[in-house]
């Protein structure tokens, strides 16, 4: 009888530590990710890369966290504990979430183009597609037909030019007023009445959305970048570093091992990221030689906020040392920063 005691004790105890494996708590765990090579993910029509060295967009990675990894991260260096509610946003879904990261980088993506191509002396051109959705709220009666991940390209048959253009014509009209909206599921073409709702409780009319403008790049040459498994705009410096050298007789990578990280804009600039300490980590396990970190300003808004803030790149250069790494972490604001270095380096 006693041994049975045992037996079924030690059977729960089993699927306790089991069920605790598949239970989610309301965090999320990161910690270092992979440096992935660029080259694979770029092609330019009629410009093939040539590189002897690399350039690497560096990640993150992050998952759900359950009783381990929740356990695990507080004992591991690098590893990283964000509330759910820091996450993602307020009542924000999985997909809504995906979506939103998904869209990030394909911004991120086309300004690392129009960089590239504007410093190469190539063509772009910019089409507008229309409004693209991030989130619904739930309550809305837009919910019941446009979803994250819809584009919608006119209402009540007016497209528009931008996204302000679209707001302006919305709130021209009242909080239960019905608009007709176009809109592109899955790539297919509808259509649907929408009721409009007051969006911030003081009688502004609005569809109930959270959205970012859409926009196709024409480029000549035709460049494919390979993007889909990728999330986030960190990898906005790095992209455009790979892209530009796709042109002319010069090897930027002069032989190389090159990664970084920071957002770009359309002007070249480069943007603070999260987690610099974590990429330096996942960089310095592929052997990076040299790192790309954002050199940005920590204003006094910051400071307050946070008053042991620093710029990326301390931050980067601090858990380089930590880590005993021989890596050269480089300081960039722009992306002309960045090729001035590369300028400056010695063939391989």
């Amino acid at each position: 009888m006693k041994k049975n005691w045992k037996k079924f004790l030690a059977g729960l105890i089993v699927l306790a530590l089991a069920v605790a494996f598949f239970v989610p708590l309301p965090y999320y765990v990161t910690r270092p990710g992979s440096a992935d090579k660029l080259s694979p993910l770029v092609t330019v029509e009629g410009h093939p890369s040539n590189s002897e060295g690399v350039f690497r967009l560096v990640t993150i990675a992050m998952g759900q966290a359950n009783i381990y990894s929740y356990l695990a991260a507080k004992m591991l260096p690098y590893q990283e504990i964000e509330k759910e509610s820091d996450v993602r946003g307020e009542n924000e879904t999985d997909e809504e979430y995906n979506v939103r990261q998904l869209s990030l980088m394909n911004q991120s993506k086309n300004n690392a183009i129009q960089v590239a191509y504007k410093a190469a002396g190539q063509s772009v051109k910019i089409e507008y597609r229309g409004v693209y959705v991030l989130s619904v709220m739930p309550d809305a009666p837009a919910a019941k037909v446009l979803e994250a991940g819809d584009l919608i390209t006119a209402i009540d048959g007016k497209s528009f030019e931008s996204s302000a253009e679209f707001i302006d014509y919305v709130r021209s009209k009242k909080v239960g007023d019905k608009v007709e909206v176009s809109y592109k599921h899955q790539d297919k073409s509808e259509k649907a009445s929408v009721e409009l709702i007051d969006i911030d409780k003081k009688g502004t009319p609005g569809i109930g959305i959270s959205l970012v403008d859409d926009q196709k790049l024409v480029t000549d040459p035709k460049i494919t970048i390979d993007s889909e498994k990728i999330g986030g705009p960190s990898a906005g410096l790095m992209f455009t570093l790979e892209i530009y050298n796709h042109f002319g007789k010069t090897d930027w990578t002069k032989g190389h091992n090159i990664a970084g990280t920071g957002t770009i804009d359309v002007d070249g600039n480069v943007g603070r990221i999260g987690g610099i300490d974590q990429k330096i980590v996942a960089a310095d396990r592929d052997d990076v030689e040299i790192f790309f970190a954002p050199d940005d300003t920590i204003t006094p808004e910051m400071k307050k906020a946070q008053p042991g803030v620093a710029s990326n790149y301390e931050d980067a250069v601090k858990t380089a040392k930590a880590i005993d790494s021989k890596m050269k972490v480089v300081p960039v604001k722009t992306f002309q920063d960045a090729l001035d270095y590369l300028k400056t380096l010695k063939e391989k």
